[in-house]
Order: structure tokens, then C-alpha cells, then sequence
């Protein structure tokens, strides 16, 4: 508890910014949906063969997975909190409609009857009698609706529209529990505070309660307002994934090394910081040096003329008892080593993430040209099972179906792949539990991620890609009892991105050239 109030303490400034952050995305998706949820449920209460339709299709929105309907709005509205905002209101509409109608129609007919009797307006039947009785049911689900989107709303750090969820998906990224828990407990505070001031509103009277109505909806174009990327005339801003921001050999390195203290930036998930560069949303990126994006959107890696990043050469580690067991897999693993240049695997990526080609048919075409191609062996009853897993971008997606090609080819195994496993910790604890026997690394990665050396180790290592395998093979065998084999020999190391034209335009070839432009 000691590490996460430093943690608060020292982060205090953007801890506050991103409750902030968060609370208005709750708020202002809530109105939304209380504005679209409740009319609609009062219309379906007079048009009620309508309601299963509806109510059907606002189930079927609840069902997608919310990063799936992220990913499904970015095309559409860009990034920021306009689609942040739309996912939360779709998330909102099921129990805000549902227990309209619900409390609507629980309302006694004798009672409505009576109204009618006594000369009351259909209008008047509904705000006098219908609505006041109701409201209990009405406010328990958008009492419901407020506590779903505050937890789903940590997944706006993922479009850059803040909130909590950066420090949740930083700490993820940076294998740090302090971290997660300084987001995650703030959250589940939130949830709890919106829960309980809601239920103090449903105490109110009909007529206090639509004067905070009407002042809550006055109020959320200035909820929404601060959510446009900020981006001063002439200047660049830059969106960057979690794990760059946090690491220390990435963006805090670069901005010691090299000075980029004037390059405001968002979070944006790993899988969407090229969509926004090729959108011209952002001007600077994080990305990978091997990545065939790079190519095919027409961007320009800047050059780390002052060597702050680390190599990042790929290679497999493994769980030792899979080759006590099966002493043959060594040298069928060791047919890669060496074997992939920097070039190669980038046309590899480039096949995979811009011509949309299935990761094993590019992995295959690859081992039939390389002559390392054979047809698999027929398996015994008895096969045992390699299982192979790895991260969620293509490049592992192809060295899996390689090595799983190798595998079926030269040996009387089975293989099992586990591919999509999320991030760094997710692969790493999968191979420490013995869920997977195998996945492909990165040297640079497991130095900061998952070794986190001290600095005058680093120092001592010098970026020098001979000491950082070393020092890595080392330490994870002395620590976690696993082993890695030779690299592959290409270096996927981390990079800054920009679009080609804009930055042969700036005159930007180089990251001091960054840094000197950022400083004009």
C-alpha cells in the first residue's frame, strides 16, 4: 500500500486530470442515454409490438465486446472522445429502455384509469401519475447503465480520450500492479460515487429532479468540449501506445536523450497508432522498425542518431522441460537462427497487415522459398503436444506458423497454437504457469519489461545487442528456470514514426531533428 499512495502522490497531478477525464465521459454518455434511452422506452410503452425489436437490438449492442466496437468506430469518427462517448451510450441504452417500459408498464391500470376519469391529458397521465410512479425502476437502470459505463470507459485511454484507463493499461503494458491498482481503485470509487449520487437525485421531487435534469444537460456540451486532441497552430502532437509512454528506454529515455519535452501526446491502443498517423490525427507515432505498415502507409522512421533505444533482437524462450523431453525440437528450432534479415521480416509484416494475406500462407511461402519447407508427418495415437503461443501482431502471428511448420515437418509432435495472447506479461506469465511451452521475444523487451535492470546495469550493457542476449539468457534462467535459443537476426526495435511527405517537408530525418523543430 506504501508503493501505491507514492505512486499517488507523485502521479497526483494526472491522477486528477484523469478522474476528470473519466467522470465526463460517464456523465456525458449518461445523459446521452438517459436522453435516447427513456423517450424511447415511453414511445415503446404505445407502440408495444415494437418492443421486442428494439429491446432485441439494444441487446445485441450490449453483447459486442466493447474494444470490438471501439475498433468498429475508429474508421468512422476517429479517435478521441467522440467514439469513447458513442460506445458508452450504445452500452447504456439496454437498461435505461428496458426498465423504462418495465416501470411504465408496472404502473396499476386502476390508477391511470382514474387519471383519465378525472379529465387528465394523455400528456398530463404521464407526468403527473405514470412517470412519478415509475421512476423507482426507471432510475435503477440508469443507475445500472452509470456503473457498466464507468468500467467500460477505462477503454477510452485506448482511443485517447482518457480517463483512468491509461494508468489500468500502462501498468498492464509495464508489468506493474501498482499501477493498475492506482487506476482500478479510483474507478471502482467512481462507480460507487455515481451509484450513490443517483440514488440521492431519485430521492428528489419531480420538480427538483428535472431542474437537475435540464442543468445536467446545459451542461454537457462543456463535458464533451475538452476532448478534441489539443493541438496549437504549427505544432506537432503525437499518439503513442502504453507501453511507449511508460518505459523507461521509450518515451522517457527519448524525451532525456533528446529533449522532446514540447511533444504533447495521447495513449492510443497499439493497434490503432498507425491508423491515426496515415489519418493525419497525429503527426508522431511508436512503432516497430520490421513493421510492414511502415511501407505501406508511406511513413518515415526517424532516425535514433543518438542510439537511446535498445535492440530488440527476436529469438524463442521456452520452457526447458519441453526439450528434456523432446531433445529432437533444438535443432528444429535453431533452423530459424539467423535466418531473417530486417528486410525480410518487414515484407513478411507488409504482406500480413497491408495486403491482408493469412499469417501462415506468408510463413509457409517463406519456408518453401528458404528450403525449409516439409510436409508434415503423419502422428502417432499417442503424439505429445507443443504449444505455441504469441502476442497480438502479426509478426508473431507468422514466426508461430513457422515454427509450428518446422515442427509438424521434421518431428512426430503435435502442435497447439495459442496465438493473440495480449502483451508481454500475458505471454510471459502463460509461459511461467505452463499454459505454453514456447513463444517468440524480444531481447529489449524482456530487459525493461520483464528483468528491469538497474541503471548502471544498463549502462554497463551499452545497447550492445551481444551483452543485452547475454545478459537477458542469463537472468531468465537464474530467475524463472527458462530458456531462450540463438535470435533470429532481425532487430524489431522500437521506432518513431512520421508521414513521409510532412516530415521530408518539416525537414525531419532524425529524432534530434525532432527535437530541434519541437524546440523552435
Amino acid at each position: 500500500m506504501h508503493e501505491l499512495f507514492t505512486f499517488w502522490h507523485e502521479q497526483a497531478g494526472k491522477l486528477g486530470q484523469q478522474t476528470l477525464q473519466h467522470v465526463a465521459l460517464t456523465a456525458a454518455a449518461l445523459l446521452l442515454g438517459v436522453a435516447v434511452g427513456v423517450p424511447t422506452g415511453l414511445w415503446l410503452t404505445r407502440r408495444p409490438r415494437w418492443a421486442p425489436a428494439v429491446l432485441g437490438a439494444a441487446g445485441v449492442l450490449q453483447t459486442v465486446p466493447s474494444i470490438a466496437l471501439l475498433g468498429f468506430l475508429i474508421p468512422l469518427l476517429g479517435i478521441g472522445a467522440t467514439p469513447a462517448i458513442l460506445a458508452l451510450l450504445l452500452y447504456s441504452l439496454l437498461p435505461i429502455i428496458r426498465n423504462t417500459v418495465a416501470g411504465i408498464q408496472g404502473v396499476p391500470p386502476a390508477v391511470v384509469e382514474a387519471a383519465r376519469g378525472l379529465g387528465f391529458t394523455d400528456g398530463q397521465i404521464l407526468r403527473r401519475v405514470e412517470l412519478p410512479l415509475a421512476l423507482p425502476v426507471l432510475m435503477a437502470g440508469i443507475r445500472t447503465a452509470t456503473v457498466i459505463n464507468v468500467g467500460v470507459a477505462t477503454l477510452a485511454a485506448y482511443v485517447a480520450a482518457g480517463g483512468l484507463g491509461e494508468f489500468i493499461f500502462g501498468g498492464i503494458a509495464l508489468n506493474n500492479p501498482v499501477m493498475i491498482l492506482a487506476g482500478a481503485i479510483p474507478a471502482a470509487g467512481l462507480a460507487l460515487a455515481f451509484d450513490a449520487g443517483l440514488g440521492a437525485l431519485e430521492k428528489l421531487s419531480a420538480r427538483h429532479l428535472r431542474a437537475v435534469g435540464s442543468g445536467l444537460l446545459l451542461a454537457l456540451p462543456l463535458l464533451a468540449a475538452g476532448y478534441w486532441l489539443p493541438q496549437a497552430a504549427g505544432r506537432l502532437r503525437a499518439g503513442f501506445s502504453p507501453e511507449f509512454i511508460g518505459r523507461a528506454d521509450c518515451l522517457p529515455g527519448l524525451t532525456h536523450t533528446y529533449g522532446l519535452t514540447h511533444l504533447p501526446n495521447v495513449v492510443l491502443a497499439p493497434a490503432l497508432v498507425y491508423e491515426a498517423a496515415r489519418a493525419a490525427r497525429v503527426d508522431v507515432i511508436d512503432g516497430y522498425s520490421t513493421d510492414g505498415r511502415i511501407r505501406a502507409y508511406g511513413l518515415r522512421v526517424l532516425r535514433d542518431d543518438r542510439h537511446a533505444l535498445p535492440p530488440y533482437y527476436c529469438a524463442p524462450v521456452l520452457r526447458p522441460a519441453l526439450l528434456r523431453a523432446h531433445p529432437e525440437l533444438g535443432p528444429v528450432l535453431d533452423q530459424l537462427s539467423g535466418r531473417l534479415s530486417d528486410s525480410a521480416m518487414t515484407n513478411l509484416n507488409y504482406q500480413v497487415d497491408y495486403l491482408h494475406r493469412e499469417p501462415r500462407a506468408v510463413a509457409l511461402a517463406w519456408l518453401h522459398r528458404a528450403g525449409l519447407w516439409k510436409a508434415p508427418r503423419p502422428l502417432p495415437p499417442d503424439a505429445a503436444v507443443v504449444r505455441l503461443g504469441s502476442k497480438i501482431f502479426a509478426e508473431q502471428y507468422i514466426l508461430t506458423e513457422m515454427y509450428a511448420s518446422l515442427i509438424r515437418g521434421n518431428t512426430d509432435l503435435a502442435v497447439a497454437t495459442k496465438t493473440g495472447l495480449g502483451g508481454t506479461t500475458i505471454c510471459f506469465e502463460a509461459l511461467r504457469g505452463g499454459q505454453i511451452d514456447m513463444y517468440p521475444e524480444y531481447t529489449g523487451t524482456s530487459l525493461q519489461v520483464l528483468l528491469q535492470p538497474s541503471a548502471a546495469t544498463l549502462a554497463a550493457l551499452g545497447g550492445r545487442p551481444d551483452a543485452v542476449f547475454t545478459y537477458v539468457k542469463g537472468e531468465f534462467w537464474r530467475r524463472y528456470g527458462l530458456a531462450w535459443r540463438a535470435p533470429l537476426g532481425f532487430n524489431n526495435a522500437y521506432c518513431l514514426l512520421m508521414r513521409q511527405q510532412q516530415a521530408q517537408r518539416l525537414g525531419i530525418a532524425s529524432i534530434s531533428d525532432l527535437g530541434g523543430y519541437l524546440g523552435r
